[in-house]
């Protein structure tokens, strides 16, 4: 298990998480798995909307029937068969501090991206289209910044299983900053922060 190599990535919405993944599968032959993409099927499979919330909802109620690191044994687990194909598996989205106790646990490291606020928010809205996540993703700035908060520390009364993107970012190995509009140069530096 400690010989595979594994990328936990968490970060706040609009960051960059997945450019991270795709830059490791693209480059360095990482099979990415986004967990968040696994909570969107099981949303269509309920037939429920695919909202932030039903997402959240769906990733705690996981969490407590198949324990806290379930998404990440998810995805390892989707490596797993196809481990001959594939140099290592890049993980996103961590949004449980348990979750990047996992990937340490597995011999991984966490990376946490994060950028100015309004500079994500810009991005979201300019790609939601394109990504086929316009339900999802189109809202307003300060509708951005509550479901960010609620997202980023547990809720009063709430349970190890709710989300807690902070506890993520204490955990992580590497802390990268996207502020940068100019993707090519945010892939180099992501390479030059992971393989020297």
């Amino acid at each position: 298990m400690s010989n595979i190599k594994i990328i936990g990535i968490g970060g706040t919405n609009g960051a960059g998480k997945d450019t991270v993944g795709h830059t490791l599968a693209l480059k360095h032959n990482f099979l990415f798995v986004s967990v968040t993409d696994l909570l969107r099927e099981e949303c269509k499979k309920r037939g429920l909307p695919v909202t932030r919330e039903n997402l959240r909802t769906i990733s705690a109620e996981w969490r407590r029937e198949y324990g806290l690191g379930v998404l990440m044994d998810m995805a390892v687990n989707e490596y797993r068969q196809l481990e001959e194909k594939y140099a290592g598996v890049a993980i996103a989205s961590l949004r449980n501090p348990y979750e990047a106790d996992r990937v340490h646990e597995l011999g991984g490291m966490v990376l946490w991206v994060d950028a100015n606020p309004k500079t994500r928010y810009e991005r979201i809205q300019k790609n939601a289209q394109d990504r086929g996540r316009a339900v999802e993703d189109i809202r307003t700035f300060e509708q951005f910044l509550a479901d960010e908060e609620a997202e980023m520390h547990p809720p009063a009364g709430g349970d190890e299983a709710t989300l807690n993107m902070s506890g993520v970012k204490v955990k992580a190995d590497i802390l990268l900053l996207n502020d940068e509009t100019n993707l090519e140069d945010f892939e180099l530096f992501v390479e030059k922060q992971l393989f020297g």
